[in-house]
């Protein structure tokens, strides 16, 4: 099964979007955008930058668990990842956003 995004809004009224794999596990997740139509603009940003390797960051974060983040032509964080247990994992994630991130379905969870 294919993966797909879904856009939904946080608490604070604000938006956000996941991108989810075929087994519905969260592989990326954005920030928060003041209107959904910002949200929508990120989805299509991931959508097209999801497939350049270069477009991903490998970080470790401060607790030693790597993860990574999915950037713009223009450097900007599209989306982070979830933290992993080893930088083997953290590198099948990215192939999954890679493999997934294209998706076109959107499911809106706002209305």
């Amino acid at each position: 099964m294919a993966g797909w995004f879904e856009v939904d809004k946080a608490k604070d009224g604000q938006f956000k979007f996941v991108l989810k794999a075929g087994n519905a596990e969260i592989i990326l997740t954005s920030e928060l955008y003041k209107t959904k139509a910002s949200a929508m603009n990120g989805i299509a940003s991931v959508q097209k930058n999801s497939g350049d390797d270069a477009r991903f960051d490998r970080k470790v974060a401060k607790n030693d668990k790597p993860y990574f983040n999915l950037k713009a032509a223009n450097h900007q964080i599209i989306g982070t990842s979830q933290y992993y247990a080893s930088e083997a994992s953290r590198d099948n994630g990215i192939e999954s956003v890679k493999k997934n991130g294209s998706s076109e379905t959107i499911k809106d969870l706002t209305v």
